[in-house]
Order: C-alpha cells, then structure tokens, then sequence
C-alpha cells in the first residue's frame, strides 16, 4: 500500500467512527435547504398548470410539453453535474445548481408567454437534476456506515418537505395571487450562496483527488467537534481497505462488479420516478379537466397526495438502517404495485376515489424515491461515486419524462386514467423484481468496503 493509498484509509477510518456532531449536522441542514427548495421548485409547474392552461389556453399536448420540457433539463442536469462533481467537488457544484435553479425560477416568474415559461423551465430543470444527486453524494461521505441511512435520509426529507409545502403554498397563492407569484418564491434559495461557502468539502473526495492535507483538515475539525461535544472518541479502526486515488472515469460503472449495480440502480429509478411523476405532475389538471373541481379543491386534493408521500418517506428514513435497504425497496415497490394493481381493477370514479388511491400508492413510492437516493450512491467508489449517481438520475429523469407522457395520452384519449394504473402497477411489479432478485444489501457497511 502506497503512502497515498494509506493516508486516503485513514482519513475514511478516521469518519467512519465519528458520531453526527454539530458541525457535521450543520453541514446536513445547509445543504438539506438547498434540497428543500429543490423539491418545492420542481414540482410548482403542476400547481401552476391549471391556471396556465386557462390563461394561455394549453391543449393536452401543450401541456404535456410544458409539464416534460423541465423534466428534460434535468435529465441534462443528472448527466452533466455527476462527471462534473467528481472533478470539482460536491460543494462548488451544488452552488452552481443552487444560482441557475433559483434564477431561472424568477425568469419563469417574469416571462412574457408560454414559451418563456418553457425555456426558464428548461433551464430551472438542469440545475434541479444535478442538485438532489450531487448533494446526496455530499451527505453520504461525511457520515459513517452506523448510522448513515437515518443521516441520509433524513437530510433527503428535505427535498420531501419541498414537494410538501410546494403543495401547501400553492394551494393558496395560486387562487389568491396568481401562478407568477408562485415562481418569484421559487427563487429564495438564492440568499443560501453565503452559507453554502461555510460548508466544508467531502474529506473523502479530497483524498482521491490527491488533496490530503485538505482531507486531513476537515476530518481534523469533524473530530475536534464530535471530542467537544462527545468526549473522547473510538479509536481509528484497523485498515482493511482503501480509497483508490486517481482520477474518475465513466467507464468504471460499466465493468466488474459496478456494471449490474448500474443495471439495477437505473431500473429502479426509472421505474419509480415513472410511477410517482406519472400521476403527480397531472394531477391538478386530472382533478380539474376529468372531475371539474375548481382549482382550490384540486389542488387541496393534490396536497393530501404530497403529505401522504412525506409520511412513508418519513417512516423508511427511520427503518432504514434497521431492515435495509434491500428491504425497503422491495416493500415500497411491492406495496405500490398492489394498490396501483387494485386501482386499475376498480376504477374510481369520483375525485375521492383517485385521491384515495394515488395518496395511498404515495405512501410507498415516495419512500422508494427516497431510498434511492441514499442506495444509488453507496454502490460506487468515492472517485466515481457522483458520476454513479448520476447515471441513475438520468434514468430517473427518463422516468420524469415518460410518466407524464404515459397519463397525458390516456387524458387524452378517453377523459380518465384507470388504464395508467394498470400501467403504474407493471412498472412498479418490474422494478421490485429486479431489487428483490439482482440488489445487493449496503446497510452497515463502510463505503469502501461496498465499493473499493
């Protein structure tokens, strides 16, 4: 083992025994409000797609552009940040996501018509693709294997809570003040930039990158923090395996062992990704143009949906580290494709009757959506790890892309969704299967030693 290679085992030892202090806390609460005003930006154009369809008088495939013209920015933005953030860092680029996310929603809020609208959420898109997974990638590297799913997750509710209150907010803006006023909220997050620059780079990114001494500096006030506030710490465990120096490549997760990792993890973003924006980015208009609920209504409805969501999120966030991730991807998916399963066979018939169904359905897909973002970026190396992620949230995009599609042509064609359940059901029966018979388990187990 070379002097490098001993020094990056080191530093990876020296994390993975620390508890959560303060400061790595504060860390987590920085870039979860980034994350949080991601969630509530991405989805304030199905809010927002009820009164735009009135005033610019959309038809369904004006208005599935509209809904899937974001989602191919953030495809862009999942493809691009990944590479980017492995050579650069996680820091610097959620910065960057953060400005061009924020300011593209105040040019959404100021655009002159419908096709100034779709570019800014074009724009708005890529920053919000590469933000969740390069944050998420950030989050999993300065905790250790213990406790790293609670940690994780609960850092990822935030983007859970965004979804949330994108619903509460825009039930009330929206009829009171209109859809631009929406958007000029989505463009906050800006005032984060001064506290993202306290935020401290990943350790370990730093140790692949040659950048030890720096590595060595932020682990060193991650332990003087956690000794404050702990007493004294652990010792350092024996080192048994490496963080490989060098630079990142895109081929590393298309041989050996990451290659079925990348299979599986891209199967299950798209699967799930599909089913929940399937129904989420439509719903308002489903519940406006199929069962002509006035707008408040339609979008209380759609809120009761997001709230369900954030409460299975919330209990897979707690359970995580006990029953595994394994575990909790096949139960999220399965339980998804039982409820979607029984909605296609009864077809509801009233506005309740969707809610009910689609609420209950959340419950189990969000908590997927959530997993996924603490699983994907566990199964590969610290020198690839953003670039892993990425590939999935392209996958997850196409998901983005193909389920508003998939329920925009069946509104279409026949005023109703029962056969989109049908459709939901099967995409989430796939991607239980390929979890349950090709995933592999990550809980409890040091980042190097899932992916030397």
């Amino acid at each position: 083992m070379t002097t490098v290679e001993l020094r990056s085992a080191e530093i990876a030892a020296r994390i993975d025994r620390l508890p959560a202090s303060r400061l790595v806390v504060r860390a987590r609460l920085i870039i979860g409000a980034v994350t949080f005003f991601d969630g509530f930006d991405q989805l304030l154009i199905a809010y927002a797609l009820p009164a735009l369809r009135t005033q610019y008088h959309l038809d369904t495939a004006a208005t599935t552009f509209t809904i899937t013209v974001g989602a191919v920015g953030m495809l862009i933005g999942a493809l691009l940040t990944g590479g980017l953030a492995d050579r650069f860092g996680r820091v610097r680029v959620v910065m960057c996501c953060l400005v061009l996310y924020s300011l593209s929603s105040l040019l959404a809020a100021f655009a002159p018509g419908i096709g100034w609208l779709q570019g800014a959420r074009f724009l708005q898109g890529i920053g919000i693709g590469g933000e969740v997974l390069v944050a998420a990638t950030y989050i999993s590297e300065i905790i250790g294997p213990k406790a790293r799913g609670k940690f994780v997750l609960l850092y990822e509710l935030a983007f859970v809570g965004g979804l949330a209150m994108a619903s509460l907010v825009s039930a009330w803006v929206v009829p009171a003040f209109g859809w631009r006023i929406l958007f000029t909220v989505g463009a906050l997050p800006l005032v984060l930039v001064v506290l993202l620059r306290t935020v401290p780079e990943s350790p370990r990114w730093l140790a692949t990158r040659g950048r030890l001494d720096q590595a060595d500096e932020v682990v060193s006030r991650f332990e003087t923090a956690a000794h404050q506030q702990f007493g004294p710490l652990p010792e350092v465990a024996p080192i048994a395996s490496t963080l490989t120096a060098g630079r990142a490549s895109v081929w590393d997760l298309f041989r050996g062992r990451y290659l079925r990792r990348t299979v599986v993890v891209s199967v299950l973003w798209f699967t799930s990704f599909l089913v929940n924006y399937g129904l989420a980015s439509w719903l308002p208009t489903i519940y406006t143009k199929v069962f002509h609920l006035d707008v408040s209504t339609a979008l209380v409805y759609s809120m009761v949906t997001t709230v369900a969501g954030l409460i299975g999120a919330i209990v897979i966030a707690t359970t995580v580290d006990r029953y595994g991730r394994r575990t909790g991807l096949v139960v999220g998916l399965l339980g998804g494709a039982v409820i979607l399963g029984a909605a296609a066979l009864v077809a509801p018939a009233t506005a309740l009757g969707v809610m009910v169904f689609v609420s209950a359905a959340a419950l189990f897909i969000y908590a997927v959506n959530l997993a996924l973002n603490l699983y994907g970026p566990e199964l590969y190396p610290t020198r690839s790890r953003a670039a892993g992620a990425s590939i999935g949230g392209v996958f997850a995009r196409l998901g983005v892309i193909v389920g508003p599609i998939v329920t925009g042509v069946a509104v279409g064609a026949n005023g109703g969704i029962a056969p989109v359940f049908g459709v939901l059901a099967v995409a989430s029966i796939i991607g239980c299967l390929t979890v349950a018979l090709f995933g592999i388990e990550t809980a409890r187990r040091s980042l190097e030693d899932v992916s030397p």
